[in-house]
């Protein structure tokens, strides 16, 4: 049957926190020196890794990272630790972490609007399927895409982590959609793809900087079916 709905991953996917986020925030390491573009990168990646463990924790850190996504609390204390163990002071290690909890620090894919709102106009009905343990909703909300989105399905609110089923299957719920007839789209095959196990088709996308992916929901969403006119 034709693909009638379709779920969205958000980081990687249709949003990246990306260099640019920190261009006032003048990071330094734990002997004063200014981070390079490089470094900074390597901050950003660590932060963003959809399932990839970075550093090593001791045992309460451990359980905090295998839990960040389904508690604020837990998050925060796993990402902190990520952060200092890459070498940023703690005081800039927390200002780095309010950067990634605020939506107008995330910088969305150059077609993420258009496609939300050719979806929307064409009868299809979107959610957001993310591991996350914070509110994404205002990112959209400021552009006015909100309205495009049936359903946000946040790991921390529905207390499932991709690629458990439950969290799709909370968001097909949510737009009264069937697996057949739902692609998901997400950069992550571990993660994302994990949609395939209740039947949805999967379109993996790379978590490229937005200026370097330009098309890449148009493609993926089309190599389905959809908005080909």
């Amino acid at each position: 049957m034709a693909i009638d709905a379709v779920l969205f991953d958000f980081s990687g996917t249709v949003f990246r926190f990306e260099e640019a986020a920190f261009h006032d925030a003048r990071l330094t390491d734990v002997d004063g020196r200014l981070l390079d573009t490089h470094e900074i990168a390597e901050i950003m990646r660590r932060l963003t890794a959809p399932v990839e463990q970075i550093v090593r924790f001791d045992d309460e850190g451990q359980s905090a990272w295998e839990s960040r996504d389904l508690d604020p609390v837990l998050h925060r204390r796993a990402y902190l630790e990520v952060l200092r163990q890459t070498g940023v002071p703690d005081e800039q290690a927390r200002q780095v972490y309010q950067l990634l909890l605020d939506p107008d620090a995330w910088t969305p894919y150059p077609d993420t609007g258009d496609v939300l709102r050719a979806l929307h106009e064409n009868g299809v009905r979107v959610g957001i399927v993310s591991n996350i343990a914070f509110d994404i909703r205002p990112a959209f909300a400021d552009r006015g895409w909100d309205r495009y989105i049936g359903n946000f399905a946040l790991s921390f609110e529905v207390g499932a982590i991709k690629p458990d089923t439950r969290i799709f299957k909370s968001a097909l719920d949510h737009l009264g959609a069937t697996p057949a007839d739902t692609l998901m789209v997400g950069d992550s095959e571990e993660a994302d793809g994990g949609a395939r196990a209740l039947g949805c088709a999967f379109a993996l996308v790379e978590p490229l900087p937005t200026d370097e992916r330009p098309d890449g929901l148009w493609n993926a969403v089309r190599a389905h079916g959809l908005l080909t006119t």
